[in-house]
């Protein structure tokens, strides 16, 4: 079974429908050439919740995939500072989602790190939306964990 993840900034730059037309190519050749079918994703706003939505549609045509959560904490912790229309769009993914798994109990300063780290144990590629200028940033911290267990990145990024 080949599996993916997902890791990206929280604020997106540049088109963002060109950016879900081109992952929803990209996932749809991945699903049909390399065979993944399990997807996981941190649920975070952002690169995440763009990621999710493109599973789900994606599993219209494709029934076999899997759209995994993997959470850094409770959701009423991670989704505390989001505004109504992302929370309403969170629930909903969490509510389409194949599993969901928590990785820590309540959020403390190191929670998405350990997410992160869970996101990389389970996928045998990595898709990131990493800006290079932001090497500190958690999604430069996760791509750097991918590249040390040796998967294949692909940076969906366009300055």
């Amino acid at each position: 079974m080949k599996s993916a993840c997902f890791t990206g900034h929280r604020n997106l730059t540049g088109d963002i429908s060109q950016l879900e037309e081109r992952l929803y190519k990209v996932l749809e050749r991945a699903i049909t050439n390399a065979g993944i079918t399990e997807f996981y994703s941190g649920a975070a706003i952002g690169f995440d919740d763009v990621c999710s939505q493109t599973v789900l549609k994606l599993r219209e045509n494709y029934p076999q995939i899997k759209l995994h959560l993997v959470l850094p904490c409770p959701p009423q912790e991670q989704t505390a500072k989001w505004n109504e229309v992302q929370r309403s769009e969170y629930m909903r993914v969490l509510a389409a989602a194949d599993t969901v798994e928590q990785t820590s109990q309540h959020y403390y300063n190191g929670c998405m790190k350990k997410r992160n780290a869970r996101l990389v144990e389970l996928a045998d590629c990595c898709f990131c939306f990493l800006n290079i200028g932001k090497l500190r940033s958690g999604t430069a911290q996760t791509v750097r964990m991918a590249l040390n267990k040796k998967i294949m990145i692909i940076n969906f990024f366009t300055s």
